[in-house]
């Protein structure tokens, strides 16, 4: 009965090994994830402002067209 108490125990040792490489694999690809977000964010924050740069419309234009698009909903 010993024998397989060490094989068992062995078994869930590297179990562990391998579900702690899976978290650390997939913290990598999530932390990953996060900064292609915020880089798309960056861009259309300055995709954003450029069209206010480059618009006729005036500041409280603006804001009101946005603010008038949340009564609506």
């Amino acid at each position: 009965m010993a024998r397989r108490k060490i094989n068992i125990d062995d078994k869930i040792e590297q179990q562990k090994l391998i579900v702690s490489k899976a978290k650390d694999r997939y913290e990598a690809e999530l932390e990953q994830l996060n900064q292609l977000i915020k880089k798309r964010d960056e861009l259309h924050n300055k995709e954003l402002l450029q069209a206010i740069e480059q618009s006729n419309r005036s500041f409280e234009e603006i804001m009101d067209f946005l603010r008038a698009d949340d009564f609506q909903e």
